[in-house]
Parts: C-alpha cells; sequence; structure tokens
C-alpha cells in the first residue's frame, strides 16, 4: 500500500471515530498542506464515507449500532431470498462459518435438506434457527453477549474460529462503500469476522439492496475478495460495475411476493 492510500485510509478511520473534524484539524494530525487535505477529503467525499460540512468534515453514517430487533424487521423477505440462495451453494458435509446479522440469520432455515453440514457461528439467532435441524451441527463461538448485534464476542472468539477448517464463510455487512469497502458498526465484530476472512477457502457476501452505497465504522474486507456477492432484485447498478471490475460472481435473487 503506497504512503497516498495509507493517508487515506488512516484519515478516514479518524474522520469516523471522530464524527466531526475541521480541516484545520486534519493538517495538523496527519503533518499535511491544506492542499493535501482538500484533495483526500475530496476523494474520501466521493467514496461516499464523509461528507463536508462548514469548516470541516463529519462521517456520512451513524456510528451507533440499530439495535438487532430494529434490524430484523426491515426488509425480512429481501433478506430471506438471498439465505434461500446462499443455501444452494452449500453441500453435503460442509463446515459453514455464518456471520452475525440480519441478513444470515434466516440461512438455517433453507438447510433441512442437506446432511451433516456444521455451522460455526456467534450469533443468537442463527443458533436458535438451527435448533430444530437435526441434520445441523452447531458449534456456538464463545463470548459475552451483545445485545445490539445479538452475538457472542470476546477477545479470544476470534482466535478459537483460527482452530477450524472452514470451507465456506458467509458474511453480513453495515454497508458496501461505493470503492467496494465492506464495512460494519462493531470493533467486536471486526476481527472476528477478518479472522472468518482469512480462514475460509470460499467467501460470500450476502446483501440487502439498501447497504449498498453505504459506509460503516471499520472496514473487514474488500469486494475483490468474496468468491460470490448475493443481493435482491433492488441492486444498484453500481454494485454490478464493481463485481465485474473485480471479477466477483454476481447474483440477483427475487424476493417472495
Amino acid at each position: 500500500m503506497g504512503m497516498k492510500s495509507f493517508r487515506l485510509r488512516r484519515m478516514e478511520q479518524y474522520i469516523l471515530e471522530k464524527e466531526n473534524v475541521s480541516m484545520e484539524e486534519l493538517c495538523t494530525e496527519f503533518d499535511v498542506s491544506m492542499n493535501t487535505v482538500r484533495l483526500d477529503v475530496a476523494t474520501l467525499v466521493k467514496k461516499g464515507s464523509i461528507k463536508k460540512v462548514y469548516g470541516g468534515v463529519c462521517s456520512n453514517h451513524q456510528n451507533g449500532l440499530v439495535p438487532f430487533e430494529e434490524r430484523k424487521m426491515k426488509n425480512s423477505e429481501r433478506k430471506k431470498a438471498v439465505c434461500r440462495a446462499a443455501a444452494a451453494l452449500v453441500e453435503d458435509g460442509d463446515i459453514i462459518y455464518v456471520d452475525s446479522g440480519t441478513t444470515t440469520m434466516y440461512l438455517a432455515d433453507y438447510l433441512d435438506q442437506h446432511k451433516n453440514v456444521t455451522i460455526l457461528t456467534n450469533n443468537l439467532n442463527v443458533i436458535m434457527r438451527a435448533v430444530p435441524y437435526e441434520n445441523i451441527q452447531v458449534i456456538c463461538l464463545p463470548g459475552i453477549l451483545e445485545r445490539k448485534t445479538n452475538s457472542f464476542v470476546s477477545a479470544e472468539t476470534g482466535k478459537i474460529l483460527a482452530r477450524y477448517n472452514i470451507k465456506k464463510a458467509i458474511f453480513a455487512a453495515t454497508g458496501v462503500t461505493e470503492s467496494g469497502d465492506v464495512t460494519n458498526s462493531s470493533s467486536l465484530e471486526y476481527e472476528i469476522k477478518r479472522e472468518a476472512m482469512r480462514n475460509s477457502e470460499k467467501k460470500y457476501l450476502l446483501l440487502d439492496s439498501t447497504k449498498y452505497g453505504k459506509s460503516a465504522l471499520l472496514t473487514y474486507a474488500h469486494l475483490g475478495d468474496m468468491d460470490k456477492v448475493i443481493v435482491d432484485e433492488e441492486m444498484n447498478p453500481g454494485l454490478k460495475e464493481l463485481c465485474d471490475r473485480y471479477n466477483v460472481k454476481l447474483e440477483k435473487v427475487k424476493a417472495d411476493e
């Protein structure tokens, strides 16, 4: 990564964490000229993660996590449709990681005909939805229950996940930026997602179309790292352009009426 790219990532992270930052503060923090700051800010504004305000910049998203139960109600039919399509990628005997999130929570409902599938997950809803299916073995990753994400998290959760040989990982995201950054809002979830990215043979990203063009606090992957993206039929054309650019398979699915 070049110096400019490194500075841009640091600057973006700094702005997202601080939420509101003056141009002068950016000059001081990154020891660069005002002209350089203006150019960097223009790049980040185009990316969509920040926006300009009078005298400075601010984050273009809400850092606070919306409670899980509230997020679960939004676009549920779209999320079920992408989970059904993802289940078709799972084979008998697979060991799969199922990410925390409302988009992935319905996956177990569509694995009822599979044989000897093992799910690794830290998400309480995924665990509960898998309980009725005797063909699914569930390995629960440990931690303390984070109620805003309904997931178990700790400093050790990612390290324990690293022990397993994962065939396929099925991810969710808070947002995907127009430059392809796959983001999430929870710093506690970040290391778990990163470890699953490192330790999986195949990586699939499930999205409802409202997530494209949005950014969250942390970038845990890039779209180009994924083997396939599954999204509902309201997909923004920009997502297809990104998938084409990075040679990532894209599947668009229709939600049930």
